[in-house]
Parts: structure tokens; C-alpha cells; sequence
């Protein structure tokens, strides 16, 4: 239910990758992050895509603002008692622009963001057809982020998009500039195999962030196998919002075919189960307290 957002996200999750790797579901909404706080995950992923397909029903091809993301921030951090790291696109404009994204994403509760080094408007990191900005670009774009943060806990996040540009060592090279810029971690987008995810892990000393998506150029791999290969974050941004979609199809259209939710019963969450979900009952118990 609804809380005061943690006095410190970042550092609780910098005390969960100290004692193991982190897996973060993908959350795009309020609902979205109570069900996966509830099915015990200890931090949560907020998907820049799951935002813009959700809210707007549009590409994620930068079409949500920063006002956006940061208000469906607050609605995640407030309903989900752990740390959240949220997509922060190409920090919506350059350094200037960047330094407010920082202010008002972790203003909104966030344990971290990151920051791509795609040119604006981004693509799909498993999409080709990307174009990244000069790395001394991103190098100034990170360090007006890491000066704008507030808590030194918060994480600053570099996301290098430059494996399918300009090839893995030229990654790996623009990951050591936004290291020595500033970054807390670094998050490879793109890669195609263990080997390569190895080869980052060889180069940086780091924490790294994995991005297990589905149907994109990376391979499935499992935790275990990450946390084997060096990673202390694991994301699945996408997952859940998949799943959901396919759910949403399928309702769709068997109501428009039979004119009756009866054949969907079984699938249903029951109305109690939803009140369930949503701790209906404390509210008012903290209703009837207050009165």
C-alpha cells in the first residue's frame, strides 16, 4: 500500500549487490510494481519502454517526457517498498537538460537511473539502425549527472549502446571513459553472447547491469549464470509486459467474438483477489482508525 518512499533507495541496493546479485523485474506502472514487490522481488526495474507503450501506446522512440517517467517514478516508489532503477532515456536533452533529469527522478524516489549514448531520438537497443553521440558527449552528459545527484548513494547508471555501432572493443573503450567521468555502473545494451558479457566484466571494475530481454540479440541467460559471469544487476524490462499484452489480446478478442466474459472466469484474477492485491482491506482499516 501506499508508503513514504526509503530515506536511502541507493544504498539499499548497493548493500544487495554487495551480498549477491540483484534480479529486477520490469515494472511500467503502479500495479505492475506491487505484483512484483509481491512475488518478492527485492528492487524493480522500470522499463523506459514498458512507460511509453503503456501510457501512450506508442514506440519507445523518446515520445514520453521527463515529466512523464518521473511521475510514473513516484507512482512505482510509492506503492513498492524497495529500490527502483529507472530507464532515463538519453536524459531528454543534453548536460543541462540531463542535470534535471537527475534531480527530479531521484526526487520521485528512485535508487538510480541510467543513461544511454544513443543520438536522440533513441531506438530500441536491439533494434539495428542506432546512432550513439561522440563519447565526449556522454562524458559530459555524466558528469553533469553525477554532480546533480543529491544522495551520493543514488546510482548513475552509463549505458553504452555502441556494440552494434561500432563493434565491442569500441564499447568497452567508451565504458572506461564513463567510468572515469563518474558512472557507478556500467550497462552493456546489446550484447550477443557470454562471451562478450564476459570480455565487459574483464575490462571494468564496476558494478554491470545485464538486460535479459526477450526476442532481441542477446541469448536467454539465467541469473545463476550471470551472477557466475561477474554481474550484480540482472533487468528483465519487458517480461511481464509481454505477458500481459498477449493476456490483453486474447480478453479482447474473445469478447468481441463470443459478446461473454464467461470462457475468461478461469483466467480472472476474482474480485477478492484483486482487493487482495491492492491491500483494499488496510485502507480501510486506516480509514476507520483515522475516524
Amino acid at each position: 500500500m501506499l508508503k513514504p518512499i526509503l530515506s536511502s533507495p541507493g544504498q539499499v541496493l548497493r548493500d544487495l549487490m554487495a551480498k549477491d546479485i540483484v534480479t529486477m523485474p520490469g515494472a511500467f506502472n503502479g500495479i505492475s510494481a506491487v505484483s512484483a514487490h509481491k512475488a518478492g522481488a527485492q528492487a524493480i526495474y522500470l522499463s523506459g519502454a514498458g512507460i511509453t507503450n503503456a501510457a501512450l501506446g506508442v514506440p519507445d522512440i523518446a515520445l514520453a517526457t521527463l515529466t512523464e517517467f518521473a511521475q510514473q517514478a513516484a507512482y512505482v516508489t510509492q506503492v513498492a517498498p524497495v529500490p527502483v532503477v529507472a530507464d532515463a532515456d538519453t536524459g531528454f536533452g543534453e548536460a543541462l537538460n540531463v542535470a534535471r533529469t537527475v534531480i527530479e527522478m531521484e526526487r520521485s524516489g528512485l535508487a538510480g537511473i541510467h543513461l544511454e549514448d544513443q543520438v536522440s531520438p533513441k531506438r530500441c537497443g536491439h533494434l539495428d539502425g542506432k546512432s550513439v553521440i561522440p563519447a565526449d558527449e556522454m562524458v559530459r552528459k555524466l558528469r553533469a549527472a553525477v554532480a546533480s545527484k543529491r544522495d551520493p548513494s543514488f546510482l548513475i547508471i552509463a549505458r553504452t549502446d555502441a556494440r552494434g555501432v561500432e563493434g565491442l572493443e569500441a564499447s568497452i573503450e567508451r565504458a572506461k571513459q564513463y567510468v572515469g567521468a563518474g558512472a557507478d555502473a556500467v550497462f552493456p545494451e546489446g550484447l550477443t553472447s557470454e562471451a562478450e558479457f564476459e570480455a565487459f566484466r574483464a575490462a571494468l571494475d564496476v558494478p554491470l547491469l545485464a538486460n535479459m530481454t526477450e526476442f532481441g540479440k542477446t541469448p536467454l541467460i539465467s541469473v545463476n549464470r550471470f551472477r557466475e559471469l561477474g554481474y550484480q544487476m540482472v533487468i528483465f524490462p519487458m517480461t511481464a509486459f509481454r505477458v500481459m499484452l498477449k493476456a490483453l489480446d486474447d480478453t479482447y478478442e474473445v469478447l468481441m467474438c463470443t459478446g461473454s466474459q464467461a470462457d475468461l472466469m478461469p483466467v480472472m484474477r476474482t474480485r477478492q483477489e484483486l482487493y487482495e492485491r491492492i491491500d483494499y482491506a488496510a485502507y480501510d482499516a486506516l480509514d476507520q482508525e483515522w475516524a
